[in-house]
């Protein structure tokens, strides 16, 4: 009897190792849907930002009056820093109020929530217009940034264009590691409804068609370790020898067993 549970000891250790092993198809990127990878032909694809309370942009005015630009541009220039939230920016940027507009100089309120940054920069050149004339807009979303949580890659990074893909994001935050779940990447999307999670295969390369191929501004995106990553099985040769060293461990333990049961015959 004690024989027999020794042995199924055995074989349920090496059957949970050969379960545990990491494969490339575990790891690798933009696989063929199938076996286990998901496809996303039917998902919704890429639409643009929509401003929403709280968002801060720049807006810049071009004119080929002078004054005007004078007015509305005062010491603004081409300071990337204070576009990028540094000292003094408040003076330059527009805050969007929970009414979903932005007072602006002159014009006072115009209502943007809800709009992309191209029509909101239409609705503004048109506010504009009966006052200066021949003046177009620059506008931008300001503080625009992701987060990464999960497994020791966590971090906030700024956005550095409107559009990032998934695969960019995390190469910013330095990656998914070797013992992370690519199959089930979670991402927190703040959305008119609510926080929403949306769970999405990394490996399937149906992901460039989907809506999950692009990160918005305050997506926090978190990774999970695998169940895998007790035995960080990663090569062939790894697993060899984790099998015969649990064939000798196994074999220790039944011959201390059967010396402990029948004393006489180890003299």
């Amino acid at each position: 009897m004690l024989k027999l549970l020794l042995k199924l000891s055995v074989y349920i250790l090496i059957i949970n190792l050969l379960s545990s092993c990491i494969t490339s198809k575990t790891i690798n990127y933009l696989q063929k849907p199938g076996f286990n990878i998901p496809a996303y032909i039917d998902s919704i694809s890429f639409t643009d930002y929509r401003l929403r309370v709280g968002d801060r942009i720049y807006v810049k005015i071009f004119s080929t009056d002078d004054m005007t630009n004078a007015l509305f541009n005062a010491g603004m220039g081409d300071n990337i820093g204070m576009m990028s939230g540094g000292a003094g920016s408040d003076l330059y940027t527009y805050l969007v109020e929970e009414s979903g507009s932005i007072v602006f100089p002159m014009i006072g309120d115009v209502a943007v929530v809800g709009k992309t940054v191209r029509e909101a920069t239409i609705i503004l050149e048109k506010a504009i217009d009966p006052l200066f004339k021949f003046s177009s807009v620059e506008l931008r979303v300001l503080n625009r940034s992701f987060s990464v949580i999960g497994n020791g890659n966590s971090a906030f990074i700024n956005m550095p264009q409107e559009k990032i893909n998934i695969f960019k994001a995390l190469a910013l935050a330095g990656d998914v590691g070797m013992f992370d779940d690519r199959s089930r990447i979670r991402v927190l999307r703040e959305t008119e409804h609510g926080v929403q999670i949306k769970m999405f295969d990394l490996r399937s390369a149906d992901l460039l068609h989907s809506e999950y191929f692009y990160i918005e501004p305050n997506d926090v995106i978190y990774i999970q370790p695998l169940n895998e990553q007790f035995f960080r099985i990663t090569t062939l040769p790894a697993l060899v020898s984790t099998v015969i060293s649990t064939f000798s461990l196994g074999i220790l333990i039944y011959d201390s067993a059967t010396r402990i049961a029948n004393p006489s015959t180890s003299n």
